[in-house]
């Protein structure tokens, strides 16, 4: 996520209504849930943001550096974090944009795992508030096409991703990753724009797996940079077309009913027509 850097002043500006209207939402809110409360005559209310929203304000206001995604494409996942938030949301990659969405989750937990140790250390120096964690893959770009092909039955066993056979599977990140049932994902990480990098295989086939593993409801994933290869390819086979909502400029939006509330239901769904 922070080897793309846009200098866009038109987005710049599009950002920052984007979380005026998060801010007001916010407010609103909490003015609603204190109409609720029994009057008084010397209750004095203030509300107030907190801390790394207003940081996250000040940040993209002052800063030329902006998210890689463009307005559509953040305008996407926005959307589905102004329905479901607060809510649990795990983002492969760390960057310019990380602030950005934690705050877009504000009262959720915002998780975000990255490969780069030092790029981490440095990102968390600047917004300590930001749950980031180290992850590492074995995968890399140049065995894709040997790693798309592992349709058998391993790869499509719904269960503990941890316990999988697949070669695909990620079961070594960070222990959190499989302990919380996440609502939203975002794959846009780890780097894959070179055939030596780790790649985005594992990351898209894992978050397919715990979509379909969590107990009940859905799980809402957004697959990054599809104009590539292996973001297209991967995203169509594992996330499944039928369950693709959106796509809008190199994002795809799928959203990924449980296999467990629902027992017998196809790996993919059928699609009509």
């Amino acid at each position: 996520m922070r080897h793309k850097v846009h200098a866009s002043f038109n987005l710049k500006h599009l950002l920052l209504v984007l979380f005026i209207v998060v801010l007001l939402i916010i407010i609103l809110r909490t003015n609603s849930s204190l109409k609720a409360l029994p009057p008084t005559s010397t209750v004095h209310t203030c509300t107030k943001i907190s801390p790394s929203l207003a940081n996250t304000i000040i940040h993209y206001s002052t800063s030329n550096i902006t998210p890689q995604q463009t307005f559509p494409e953040i305008s996407v996942a926005a959307s589905i974090l102004a329905k479901r938030s607060p809510c649990n949301f795990l983002v492969f990659g760390l960057g310019h944009d990380s602030p950005m969405w934690s705050s877009l989750n504000h009262g959720g937990r915002t998780v975000f795992l990255e490969e780069d140790k030092a790029w981490m250390e440095k990102i968390r120096e600047k917004f300590p508030d930001l749950e980031s964690y180290h992850a590492s893959y074995k995968s890399k770009v140049r065995d894709a096409d040997e790693l798309l092909e592992l349709r058998s039955k391993e790869c499509t066993e719904v269960g503990d991703v941890r316990s999988s056979k697949c070669q695909l599977a990620l079961t070594d990140l960070p222990s959190l990753f499989y302990e919380v049932e996440w609502d939203l994902i975002m794959v846009d990480g780890p780097t894959g724009y070179f055939t030596d990098a780790p790649g985005r295989m594992g990351a898209i086939y894992t978050a397919g797996m715990v979509a379909r593993a969590r107990m009940v409801g859905e799980t809402d994933v957004f697959v990054h940079d599809i104009d590539r290869t292996v973001e297209d390819k991967f995203s169509r086979t594992y996330l499944c077309e039928g369950y693709m909502k959106e796509e809008e400029g190199r994002l795809r939006h799928f959203t990924i009913p449980s296999h467990r509330s629902t027992m017998g239901l196809p790996f993919c769904p059928r699609m009509l027509g």
